[in-house]
C-alpha cells in the first residue's frame, strides 16, 4: 500500500479531489496543517512515504520569516527527488518545487483568476501525466505569484498571461499551477473566504463565477482524477505510457 502525504498549508486547501483520488486508490494518506500554533513538524526526510503532494496556500514561497515552515517543506521536496520518489505540487506547491530546484520565485505582474485557456506544450506528448489528454485545458487559477522554468525542466503546460503552468523535473517532481483540486464546494468556499481579495482583484467575477464553475469545473475534475491516478503509478513505480 503506497504511503501518500499531503503538506496542507492552509486550512482553505484541502486535497480536495486529488485527496479523493489517492482514497479511492486505497493508498495510506497522511495530511499535515502547517503554520498553525499547534502543527506538527515537516518530516526530516522522505523514509516514510512513498509519494508527496504540496499544495497552495495564501502565502507567498520565499516568506520563511512569517511561514518558517515554507524552507522545511523545500527541504522535503529536495529529500523526495534526491530519493526518486514522486512529488505533486499544486499553485504555492509548484511554486516551492522551483524554489528547491534552485529557479525564481515572485511576485507575477498581474494576479490570475478563473479560468484561462492552457496550452499543453511539446513535452507533454510523450508525458506519463499529461499524454492523450489534449491540447487545451481549463484549470482554476487563483495566484498572483509565478516561477521561473527550473533548470532542466520540461515545460508540461502554458498560458498566456501566465506561462509556466506546468512542468516536470526528473521522473516524477511534478508543478501544476493551476488548482486542478478544486471541486464546486470548495470553489464556492473560497469565494465566501477570500471574497475581498477577489473583489480587489478581479471586480464582478463573483457575478460570473457560478457559470463558470458549472462550464470548467467538471473536465477540471476529470483531467485531476486521471492525473492523480497517473502520477500514483509513478509512486508504484507502474507508469502509464502515453
Amino acid at each position: 500500500m503506497a504511503r501518500i502525504l499531503f503538506l496542507q498549508n492552509d486550512p482553505e486547501t484541502p486535497p480536495g479531489l486529488v485527496g479523493q483520488a489517492v482514497a479511492a486508490a486505497g493508498c495510506a494518506a497522511q495530511a499535515i496543517l502547517l503554520h498553525q500554533g499547534d502543527s506538527p513538524a515537516v518530516p526530516a526526510d522522505a523514509a516514510a512515504h512513498d509519494g508527496l503532494v504540496v499544495l497552495g496556500g495564501p502565502m507567498a514561497a520565499w516568506e520563511d520569516r512569517d511561514y518558517p515552515a515554507l524552507s522545511d517543506e523545500v527541504a522535503l521536496i529536495r529529500a523526495f527527488a534526491a530519493a526518486d520518489k514522486p512529488v505533486l505540487g499544486i499553485c504555492l506547491g509548484a511554486q516551492l518545487i522551483a524554489r528547491a530546484a534552485g529557479a525564481r520565485v515572485y511576485r507575477h505582474d498581474r494576479v490570475e483568476i478563473g479560468f484561462p485557456r492552457l496550452t499543453a506544450a511539446a513535452g507533454a506528448a510523450d508525458d506519463p501525466l499529461l499524454g492523450g489528454l489534449g491540447a487545451y485545458h481549463r484549470i482554476l487559477q487563483w495566484h498572483e505569484d509565478s516561477f521561473d522554468l527550473p533548470a532542466g525542466a520540461t515545460l508540461l503546460m502554458t498560458g498566456t498571461a501566465c506561462r509556466h503552468q506546468a512542468f516536470r523535473l526528473g521522473r516524477a517532481t511534478y508543478g501544476f499551477q493551476g488548482h486542478f483540486e478544486v471541486d464546486r464546494a470548495l470553489a464556492g468556499r473560497w469565494l465566501d473566504c477570500f471574497g475581498e481579495a477577489l473583489d480587489r482583484h478581479r471586480p464582478g467575477y463573483r457575478a460570473i463565477a457560478a457559470a463558470e464553475f458549472a462550464r470548467y469545473l467538471p473536465a477540471a475534475g476529470r483531467f485531476a482524477a486521471t492525473v492523480t491516478e497517473r502520477w500514483l503509478r509513478l509512486v508504484a513505480g507502474r507508469p502509464h505510457r502515453a
